[in-house]
């Protein structure tokens, strides 16, 4: 089996569902990792820069994470740059999970599309 960014050429068939179906956990796998990294990153940041408690800290890294905003006031210039410079990196933390998750589903697309029209370059 390829791996995840190994997809199949143009003159190979389309991989059985089941094999696609493996790649599109390993991909949801991956964007779950990115995102649970990005929120233990958050946590800590807001933990260390703001004193929150953990619940605090997760809720703020959660809302800047899933792009809906912090939630608390932050008291700290520290706090300020840690939760822009965050909110930057989730920006990123999205696009790149969003490619993971999506990459299978437009490979496979394109992939039968050509396959059934059996055109060659």
């Amino acid at each position: 089996m390829r791996g995840l960014t190994q997809f199949e050429s143009r003159t190979q068939t389309v991989i059985p569902r089941h094999a696609f179906l493996n790649r599109m956990a390993r991909a949801i796998g991956l964007w779950s990792l990115l995102t649970l990294g990005g929120l233990a990153l958050g946590m800590a940041g807001y933990t260390i820069t703001e004193g929150m408690g953990l619940a605090d800290a997760f809720v703020n890294a959660a809302m800047i994470l899933s792009g809906m905003g912090p939630v608390s006031e932050l008291h700290t210039t520290a706090g300020k740059i840690f939760a822009g410079s965050y909110a930057i990196l989730s920006g990123l933390i999205i696009v790149i999970g969003a490619g993971f998750v999506l990459a299978p589903i437009a490979h496979r697309v394109l992939h039968r599309f050509h396959v059934e029209s059996g055109k060659e370059r």
